[in-house]
């Protein structure tokens, strides 16, 4: 289960050494000058040793909050982190994205991770990333990639292996149209499997998910219109709702019949069935993290200077990629936050991204950032100031 609102201490110790994919395109970088707002009661100074990524070790607490899809990658990299820097507490709490980004505008965390870059659309009456500007004492936020986390189709059909489903169908499925499995639509997608004739239960994402918004995003983009609603990070199709990442996963892991979309680490994790996802490339494709990393390479920048915001194509035919991705971002002030929260925050990113921690993650479940990708974020998390 995902914890609210308690301190995170976890002990994983998985590292391996993986080949990293590279991604075309650039990058433009800026650096900010600084001008810092004093603040918070921490403060940080340097009592150790550097870390192995070259960061710097201050002293004091960090405090963040957001996604649940890279919980257990950041889990990974805070026990890195502070075995190399023992003065540093480090609290993550996986409310949500959603939840992250509200928690981190009203000036209740350090930084945020959120599945979906600031909005710079108006919702609910709130500009997201205004309201981060205004946090960070009117200074830009910015969207820092870190982590890389497929999105699982994952179910629980008896003796059914290897299913394959494509976005139309995916859709249909999700948005309650098709509501059995042995649908024509999906009997023709895997032919020669015994489906059976039950209902088909759909679990989904109960509270604001940047999974969700990202997954819907690839169904309305690649569906060829079976995905009507606009993508979000509230759920808009059928269903049953469960709390987090956690929560849907443990719901298809319990009950017969069932599907949802979760991220690669908890399908993982929970030993569930994943779908094989049909492009239209000629062989549908399994998800990996080589298959993840060919959909990253195929992302575009999509914002300007230190605001790393990528543009996924979610409709890519490449042979080998998989398409249901995200990408987490740390929400960061580029400027005005505490000095002493602005070193921490440097240290422990700056780790984050680092080749070692990124190289560890494909193990639980996760792709690493592209070295293209990952040099242009630790630039970018030198400049904040």
């Amino acid at each position: 289960m995902d914890p609210k609102g308690k301190d995170k201490n976890v002990n994983h110790n998985r590292f391996a050494a993986i080949a990293v994919a590279a991604l075309g395109g650039a990058l433009m970088l800026a650096s900010c000058g600084s001008d810092p707002t004093p603040g918070g009661p921490d403060k940080g100074t340097s009592s150790a040793e550097p870390t192995k990524s070259g960061a710097a070790c201050p002293s004091g607490t960090l405090n963040a909050e957001g996604s649940s899809a890279q919980k257990n990658a950041i889990e990974e990299a805070i026990t890195a982190y502070q075995e190399q820097c023992p003065d540093v507490t480090i609290n993550y709490n996986p409310t949500g994205s959603g939840a992250g980004i509200k928690q981190f505008n009203a000036g209740q965390v350090d930084f945020a991770g959120s599945d979906s870059a600031l909005k710079t659309e108006p919702k609910d009456g709130v500009i997201e990333a205004d309201a981060a500007k205004t946090r960070c004492a009117n200074n830009p936020a910015w969207d820092i990639p870190m982590v890389v986390g497929p999105i699982a189709v994952s179910y629980n059909v008896a003796g059914v292996d290897g299913l394959v489903l494509n976005a139309q169908v995916a859709a249909n499925i999700f948005n309650g149209t098709i509501k059995t499995w042995n649908a024509p639509e999906i009997a023709k997608l895997n032919p020669g499997v015994k489906l059976p004739s039950s209902k088909i239960a759909v679990f989904y994402r109960s509270d604001e998910s940047g999974t969700t918004e990202n997954f819907t995003k690839y169904l309305q983009a690649a569906s060829g219109g079976a995905w009507k609603k606009e993508p979000a990070k509230t759920w808009t199709g059928t269903g049953s709702g469960k709390e987090k990442s956690a929560g849907v996963a443990e719901g298809v892991k319990a009950t017969a019949n069932s599907i949802t979309y979760v991220e690669w680490s908890y399908a993982r994790d929970n030993n569930l069935a994943i779908a094989k996802i049909d492009t239209g490339s000629g062989t549908p494709v399994e998800l990996t993290g080589e298959s993840a990393g060919k959909a990253v390479a195929a992302a575009k920048a999509d914002g300007t200077g230190n605001d790393l915001r990528l543009k996924l194509d979610y409709t890519t035919k490449e042979p080998g990629a998989y398409p249901i991705i995200l990408v987490t971002y740390e929400i960061v002030c580029s400027k005005g936050l505490d000095p002493a929260k602005t070193e921490l925050v440097k240290s422990f990113l700056t780790s984050f991204a680092s080749s070692e921690s990124q190289s560890s993650l494909e193990q639980i479940g996760y792709a690493p950032l592209p070295e293209e990708v990952r040099t242009k974020v630790d630039a970018a998390i030198k400049a904040i100031s």
